[in-house]
């Protein structure tokens, strides 16, 4: 037991969980074993008649003890890969050995998804991207290279003997972040860990140890050598967790952010045109999580796009921010260079071309929704704002709604409610014109037919007439439609 802590009276609690005693952890880290016992127990008899050790390590450990143990297992082994491919071969489903370089053999048992990887160490050099990997010999020893204390517990099989060399039962009970070691050797290994302390923060709720926040205020540059993509997708899991606020504040108040993503502490600096109580940035967080609230509208969980557009909504506004007579501040246009700015750091951080162009869609639209006033938008303008949203439409709602942060319950309500009619107009628009698939009344066949013209350039002209006449005066018959246009090429000389 760690010195000055008393098991039998700490808790761990959860928005999903009652508060537990470390009996009650221990408990339900049994039942879980119990649960999954055809799988760890076959598989640990397999190593130990082999001589070889195996645990369940880890995430999954630390997720039994929480009560959310997934269908994904973690194992570490004292076999080498070549060894464990050959005794899980005749077990498994399916095998595979894409993370054989790093010491890690895959396979699917039912619907368990197994990863077992040889006791090792990685350390990084300070100029080099990828770690040197190195097998260890105890299963002590690989725990102690791992991120966190309460993802250095273990439970052998098939003997269910639990192991915890670096108290993170209690540590998961304090609902706290520490390392096993000194935070400094263990970031020095893996920079990539210090996003990681910000990720658990948002995934569990925990906080960080001072002596952790302290090693990655210190060491936050280092975070450079660690490819695009790692950073990446450290990012997507921590903006997809349930309390990202304190991930993101925990980036930007260690300076990891100016790193990672600049445009975020940079919000800090900007008071908005509103002069609200608050800067931009606790605005953008404010943004984010009620975003997250409207999150059900799109019919599933964590929607990344919805969340990042809320995260980048206003990283124009540093670029325009312009002082006016009468100590007003304004911010013309950052709607336009939020969305470059977007594009620019989402191209930086590796993100795919179908993400950056639905981010920075709603970065640049964010704003269309506060020229409807009090509803005196023609049809042809919600036409357009349909059409320019596209598929975004939903997301573009949900971030427009969000975006309302002001204390003014009565300015909240009207503009909840003059949203709502948008919506009400949109919905009877779309009810009448089918404006999610809106096109010309004509295609680009009848077009050649009426004015007598093969393909080329002014096929492309009277398709672009025809679809701005649907936005202005929505749909026509075929023969209003054929008049207009043979009026449009008679016009034209």
């Amino acid at each position: 037991m760690v010195p000055g802590r008393h098991l039998d009276c700490l808790v761990v609690s959860d928005a999903a969980l009652q508060p537990l005693t470390i009996v009650e952890i221990q408990r339900r880290v049994s039942a879980e074993l119990d649960r999954i016992g055809s799988v760890i127990d076959e598989l640990g008899a397999l190593f130990a008649t082999a001589g070889e050790e195996l645990a369940l390590v880890g995430g999954p450990v630390r997720d039994a003890m929480i009560g959310r143990l997934q269908n994904d297992l973690d194992f570490t082994t004292s076999a080498h890969p070549d060894v464990t491919e050959r005794l899980v071969s005749g077990w498994a489903d399916a095998v595979w050995d894409m993370g054989r370089e790093f010491g890690t053999i895959g396979c699917r048992k039912g619907p368990w998804q197994v990863e077992i990887t040889t006791y090792r160490s990685e350390t990084y050099d300070p100029t080099s991207r990828k770690p040197d990997v190195d097998f260890g010999d105890t299963l002590e020893g690989d725990l102690g290279r791992r991120d966190f204390s309460v993802n250095s517990m273990a439970v052998r099989v098939p003997g269910r003997e639990f192991v915890d060399p670096f108290g993170g039962i209690v540590d998961l009970a304090e609902r706290v972040l520490r390392t096993p070691g000194a935070p400094e050797d263990s970031f020095s290994d893996d920079p990539l860990r210090m996003m990681r302390a910000a990720r658990f923060a948002a995934q569990l709720g925990f906080s960080v140890a001072p002596e952790v926040v302290e090693a990655m205020t210190a060491m936050a540059a280092r975070i450079e050598i660690i490819s695009a993509e790692r950073v990446r997708d450290e990012l997507v899991k921590l903006v997809c967790a349930p309390h990202p606020r304190l991930g993101l504040t925990l980036l930007v108040e260690t300076g990891l952010a100016e790193h990672v993503l600049p445009e975020l502490p940079a919000l800090a600096l900007e008071r908005d045109e509103h002069h609200r109580h608050k800067d931009v940035y606790e605005h953008t967080l404010t943004v984010l999580e009620q975003s997250i609230d409207l999150e059900h509208r799109l019919g599933g969980g964590p929607d990344f796009v919805s969340r990042f557009a809320a995260l980048m909504h206003d990283v124009g506004k540093p670029r325009t921010r312009r002082f006016e007579d009468g100590g007003i501040v304004t911010f013309h246009h950052h709607d336009v260079v939020g969305a470059k700015l977007t594009r620019k750091r989402m191209k930086a951080l590796r993100f795919s071309n179908h993400d950056i162009d639905a981010v920075a869609r709603l970065v640049e639209l964010h704003l269309r929704f506060h020229g409807y006033g009090s509803g005196e938008w023609t049809d042809s303008a919600v036409r357009r704002y349909v059409r320019d949203a596209g598929d975004q439409l939903e997301r573009l709602h949900i971030l427009t709604r969000a975006d309302c942060t002001t204390r003014n319950q009565r300015k909240a309500d009207r503009l909840r409610r003059t949203y709502d009619s948008l919506e009400e107009r949109i919905a009877r628009l779309s009810e009448e014109e089918e404006l999610a698939a809106i096109r010309p009344d004509l295609d680009g066949n009848r077009i050649m037919e009426v004015l007598g013209i093969g393909p080329g350039r002014e096929v492309g002209q009277a398709y672009a007439f025809l679809l701005e006449l649907r936005m202005e005066e929505g749909p026509k018959s075929s023969e209003e439609a054929e008049a207009a246009l043979k009026e449009w090429w008679a016009a034209r000389g």
